[in-house]
Parts: C-alpha cells; sequence; structure tokens
C-alpha cells in the first residue's frame, strides 16, 4: 500500500511540474511584448511610452535569463502567489478562491443530483433487464448524452424564467438562481452514474455471495442493501471523483450562460482579456485540485478494493 500512495505522489509531482512550465510558457507563446500587453491593458492609449516599458521589464525580471525567470515565478506560485490580474488589478489568488467556491457549490451541487437520481435508476433497470424499466432508463440516459449544455441552458431559461418567471436566469444570489445550472450542469452525470450503476449491479446480482443471500431467504432489495450496493459502488465512486474534477474546471459553458462567477466564468475572461496572471493560476490550481482528488479516489478505491492496492500483484 505505501507504495502504491508513492507511486501516485510522484504522478501528482510530475504531472505539476510539467503543468507549472507550461504555465509560465504561457506569455510566451500567446503572442506578443507580454510587457506590452500589461500596459496595454492598464491604459487606452495605443502609443506606449518606451521608458515605461522598460521600467516594467525591469521590474517583472523579464529581463534575467528565462530559467531564472521561472525558479522566481515558481517560489511565488508555490505560495499561491500569481501576481495581480492585469483587468481587475486584484489578486489571483482572492479571484481564485472566490471562483472555486462558487464552482465548488455547483459542481457538488450537481453531483448530488446526479447521484441521486442516477443511482436510482441504474439500479431498478439491473433489477429488470431488458423491462420496461430498463428500456426507460436507456432512453432516458441516452437523452441526456446526447443533449449539449449551450441548448438546454437557454432552453430552461426561456421556459422557467421568460415564460413562467419562476427562476431567474443568471447570477449567484441565492439558492433560487442555483437551480437551473445546477439541473444542466447535472444531465450528463446522471446519465453516466444510471449507466454504470446498472452495468455494476447487473454483475453483483449474478455473483455467487448474491445467490447465496437470496438461498438464506432475503428478499431482492434486501440483499441489494446488505451485499450489493458496497461492492456496485466501487466503479461509481471513480466515476463521481472524474466527474467532480471534471465539472470543476469543465463548467465554462454553464456559468457562462448562467453569469455564475465561478472558476470557468474565470477561465473564459482570462482568455478574453488575455489576463495572462489569471490565466497562469487558474490553469495551474484547476489542474493541482484535479490531479490531488483523482489521487485520493485511488487511494480510497484501493483501500475498498485491497486486490488494487498493489498494481500487478492483485486481480
Amino acid at each position: 500500500m505505501t507504495a502504491f500512495i508513492a507511486k501516485r505522489l510522484l504522478t501528482l509531482i510530475a504531472t505539476l511540474a510539467v503543468v507549472s512550465m507550461l504555465a509560465f510558457m504561457i506569455p510566451y507563446v500567446s503572442g506578443g511584448d507580454p510587457v506590452r500587453n500589461i500596459l496595454r491593458a492598464r491604459s487606452p492609449d495605443p502609443v506606449l511610452d518606451p521608458a515605461a516599458v522598460a521600467a516594467l521589464t525591469e521590474q517583472l525580471g523579464l529581463d534575467r535569463p528565462i530559467y531564472q525567470q521561472y525558479w522566481e515565478w515558481l517560489a511565488l506560485a508555490l505560495r499561491g502567489d500569481f501576481g495581480l490580474s492585469f483587468t481587475a488589478r486584484t489578486p489571483v489568488d482572492e479571484m481564485f478562491l472566490s471562483g472555486l467556491g462558487v464552482s465548488l457549490s455547483l459542481s457538488l451541487g450537481a453531483m448530488l443530483v446526479a447521484l441521486l437520481i442516477g443511482l436510482p435508476m441504474g439500479i431498478m433497470a439491473a433489477t429488470r433487464p431488458a423491462g420496461a424499466v430498463d428500456n426507460v432508463t436507456t432512453f432516458i440516459t441516452q437523452t441526456l448524452v446526447a443533449l449539449p449544455e449551450y441548448w438546454v441552458g437557454p432552453l430552461l431559461v426561456l421556459v422557467f424564467t421568460i415564460h413562467l418567471g419562476w427562476l431567474p436566469s443568471a447570477g449567484w444570489d441565492d439558492w433560487s438562481s442555483m437551480i437551473l445550472p445546477i439541473l444542466v450542469l447535472a444531465m450528463r452525470p446522471t446519465a453516466y452514474f444510471a449507466q454504470v450503476a446498472r452495468a455494476a449491479m447487473f454483475d453483483v446480482l449474478r455473483s455467487p455471495h448474491m445467490v447465496a443471500a437470496r438461498a438464506r431467504g432475503l428478499s431482492a432489495w434486501q440483499a441489494i442493501a446488505r451485499h450489493g450496493l458496497k461492492n456496485a459502488m466501487l466503479p461509481v465512486m471513480t466515476l463521481f471523483s472524474l466527474w467532480l474534477t471534471g465539472l470543476l474546471g469543465g463548467s465554462v459553458i454553464v456559468e457562462v450562460i448562467f453569469a455564475v462567477p465561478g472558476m470557468g466564468w474565470l477561465l473564459y475572461e482570462a482568455v478574453l482579456n488575455n489576463d495572462v496572471p489569471l490565466l497562469q493560476g487558474a490553469l495551474v490550481c484547476i489542474v493541482a485540485l484535479t490531479v490531488g482528488i483523482n489521487t485520493l479516489s485511488d487511494v480510497a478505491t484501493a483501500l475498498l478494493n485491497p486486490a488494487i492496492k498493489m498494481p500487478g500483484k492483485g486481480a
């Protein structure tokens, strides 16, 4: 188990090292002079003062060798200091923490909805394969996967905001403004949770220990509750971590449609305004969260399933 955790930690460190290098190179590969981009973001004057350009170049240390610039940038980044946003003139770490709280609320809300709907659907479908519930579940999940968020989002705004007037169309102020973005973001994970839960429970129901549980007089649902759920939840747990990390950094469309001030909105604004510090900070932090959560998920899965604690020695 120690070797398994050590391997995952080494993978995490290597991934973050590569991502930090890529993030550092953003201003150099995005086109244009970083110093001139900063000055143009601060002032609408198209004519830049050469003295101001030289002074800012020296201030930012851009006149030093690139490897030295990288180590200085990395030292600050490890302390969470990515500098000031070009447009907002606010520390990037403060903007990121604010956006992270919103995106976490949005993603966890969507995942909760997906679990509450998807798991029962998948389990009921597995108990009656090829039956009416199974066919309806398959139809619903395929539909949810096929529908794009950029189409469903405006459609829900048209129905529930413009025509019915029940819910606000944008913002993140109270519970009513959270409903539409959470529902739209929960569509795809709901479908995948239902499909994975169905497949896992289908196999579990036909396993020897479930057959023995039924032979001892337990009903189908008693056997599922006592013996089936734990085994069926292993692939669902892995899928949960993958979807959670994916939603944290991949909810750009939903956050832009509903004007949700999360990390996706910050990424959109950073690209739109060529805000390099914000883009660098968001990239590094999102990848760090993604790799960190996936590493914790791998360790938790290994604890639940001893057969995969030591890769190459298990089942």
